[in-house]
């Protein structure tokens, strides 16, 4: 037989297309050529293939070999091939038949001496194949981590002799996960934070709801404390976010995430590094954070480019980066937090603070951020420095933890129950329906919404805060009273 396919699949973003490697073998000049739109690590596999062969005591057929990856019009990238194709020349130079690869997947690159190595973003192909109900064939370090994949079958080979022992005798043992209990590593508790019960007020409400959070006060007011806070209060991430993570962290190489994600990059990070970016485009910080909080620290020192490409996922939960290949999603449904001083020195406005910057010097710093950003985020709470008897308590003052967690899981459950998704998720048409306002009350607030000359997205921001507000409290309506409330969390900023 000349002619093989086996098949494999190619990664673009977080989906995995079929590819059926195609091996050709015909006379001519020896010669090896890759099509089917590879990238030059695939093109490469031609020196890579051959030793991994001649070392596994197969033989190199001395014809001309024609490798393709159908179809060719998605990219291919990578060493994952490398196993399929090695196989689909055996197969067609009559050195395995050809029943031991039907109906299989294979992925792994292969060292000179016939190794394999783990590849980078299997997750997704494992998944998939997983969904098409075929076993799979991976490099053994990283079968066992592919596993984890519910109802996957899949056999792990330490080299190309051993894949190749495993496909002839049937013999292909299945590599099963470790089940092992999450050992979450220790993080910041609300009960480290002495005084500031306007903020942690703040951060119950954020977690309650899924709010975005912006604290502005001076150096050493506890803003960074504060935000590391918030993933312990959030609780366990559901299934569905859970592995749309482990998906993310596959492709850039990391280990798996356990529990909620806080991420907090440097300002000086660039957009693609926040959101992903490249050729071929990789996730970025954003999706790095899906299912946990993105934590932007002296957000006015962020350049404007890299904090205007937050407004798209702040609305959608996802990132789309659009290439001439193709269209790549991400998801990034995270909670925004994020602290800034009120002036570049930190202290205006602050009793006992010695602040020289001028008026136009505060108001040109805090303009860094621009309006449509700061209309996206809820949640705007001014921290004060506190005395020095309340750092020095023994405890925090207010509720513990486990109260506040066991409050914010029923006003959670509320709306579940109520809506299908947190009040941060409601949109404009569904927020007269679930808010529940009376007539006098709405009267008054349409009132204060038009003294206040608020935006639309600003009347659904309070809107939304109040409601969340009313399940913390567990009450069916909005009131005036919680309505006051949410409008306090406005920025001056944003009005």
């Amino acid at each position: 037989m000349s002619h093989a396919i086996v098949l494999s699949r190619a990664g673009t973003g977080l989906s995995a297309p079929l590819v059926s490697v195609e091996a050709h073998l015909s006379n001519g000049l020896p010669a090896f050529s890759v099509v089917g739109l590879p990238e030059s690590s695939v093109r490469e596999a031609r020196e890579r293939v051959r030793s991994a062969l001649i070392c596994s005591h197969f033989k190199w057929p001395d014809r001309r070999i024609t490798v393709s990856l159908a179809p060719a019009e998605i990219p291919k990238s990578g060493g994952r091939f490398d196993l399929p194709i090695a196989l689909a020349i055996l197969v067609a130079s009559g050195q395995l038949a050809e029943k031991y690869t039907a109906k299989r997947e294979f992925f792994g690159e292969l060292g000179l001496d016939g190794s394999l190595r783990s590849c980078r973003g299997l997750l997704t192909a494992v998944q998939a194949a997983t969904t098409a109900n075929r076993p799979l064939l991976l490099p053994a370090e990283q079968a066992r981590d592919m596993a984890i994949v519910p109802g996957s079958r899949v056999t792990g080979a330490a080299d190309l002799l051993e894949a190749c022992g495993f496909l002839k005798t049937g013999e292909l043992p299945l590599a099963k996960t470790e089940v092992q209990p999450p050992v979450i590593p220790p993080a910041p508790a609300i009960d480290d934070v002495m005084g500031q019960v306007l903020a942690k007020r703040a951060l119950e409400i954020a977690a309650s709801g899924g709010h975005h959070m912006l604290m502005t006060g001076p150096p050493g007011a506890g803003k960074t404390l504060l935000a590391s806070c918030l993933p312990s209060l959030l609780g366990e991430p559901s299934a569905k976010v859970a592995l749309e993570l482990t998906l993310v962290r596959d492709l850039l190489g990391l280990d798996r995430e356990i529990g909620r994600p806080f991420r907090a990059p440097h300002h000086s990070t660039t957009p693609a590094g926040l959101i992903g970016g490249g050729q071929t485009p990789l996730p970025g910080e954003a999706s790095l954070a899906h299912g946990g909080v993105l934590f932007l620290d002296e957000l006015s020192e962020y350049p404007a480019t890299v904090l205007d490409v937050l407004r798209q996922p702040l609305e959608s939960g996802e990132i789309c980066i659009s290439r001439a290949r193709g269209l790549y999603r991400y998801p990034a449904q995270f909670q925004l937090v994020a602290a800034m001083n009120p002036c570049p020195c930190g202290y205006a406005g602050v009793d006992g603070g010695d602040c020289q910057c001028s008026t136009a010097t505060v108001l040109r710093y805090q303009g860094r951020v621009s309006g449509p950003l700061l209309d996206r985020i809820d949640l705007h709470v001014n921290l004060e420095r506190q005395a020095a008897a309340t750092l020095l308590e023994s405890r925090g003052a207010g509720p513990s933890a486990t109260k506040i967690r066991a409050r914010i899981n029923a006003a959670q459950v509320r709306q579940i129950k109520r809506q299908g998704k947190l009040n941060a998720h409601l949109a404009g048409s569904e927020l007269v329906d679930y808010c529940g306002i009376d007539n006098p009350v709405r009267n008054w607030f349409e009132g204060a919404c038009d003294r206040l000359h608020l935006t639309g997205r600003g009347i659904h921001k309070t809107l939304r805060i109040a409601r969340t507000l009313a399940d913390i409290c567990g009450e069916p309506l909005v009131g005036e009273a919680l309505l006051l409330e949410a409008l306090g969390y406005r920025s001056r900023l944003s009005q």
